[in-house]
C-alpha cells in the first residue's frame, strides 16, 4: 500500500518566526524517515508505502509528533490498497517513464 499524507499543525507554538510551520513538520518527517519504511517527501505531502498496520502505525506516529508543537493537527490521507504489489512508490513512476521515452 502507498499512502500520501500531510499534517497541519495549528494554534499554539506551532508557527515558526517566518509564518511557516517548518519545525513541527519536521519532526512528523523525522517520524517517517526513522521508520525505515519507502518513502518519499515533496512540498506538499510525504509518501510512504507498506503494509497496512506499518504504515498507519508510521502515520499516527508522525501526527503525534506534530501534535506535540500543536494543540490541533489537520490530517489529509489518501490510499492506494493493493495487496501483494511493492516497490510501486517508484515502479509507478518507472512505467510512465518508459511510455514518454
Amino acid at each position: 500500500m502507498i499512502v500520501a499524507f500531510s499534517l497541519s499543525p495549528s494554534g499554539g507554538d506551532a508557527v515558526d518566526a517566518d509564518g511557516g510551520m517548518s519545525a513541527a513538520v519536521a519532526e512528523a518527517v523525522r517520524v517517517v524517515r526513522e521508520s525505515g519504511l519507502p518513502h518519499q517527501t515533496t512540498a506538499m505531502f510525504t509518501y510512504l508505502e507498506g503494509d497496512w498496520d506499518e504504515v498507519m502505525a508510521v502515520v499516527k506516529r508522525a501526527a503525534d509528533a506534530v501534535a506535540a508543537h500543536a494543540p490541533r493537527v489537520g490530517l489529509v490521507l489518501k490510499a492506494d490498497i493493493r495487496p501483494g504489489h511493492s516497490d510501486e512508490l517508484t515502479g509507478k513512476v518507472e512505467r510512465v517513464d518508459r511510455l514518454l521515452d
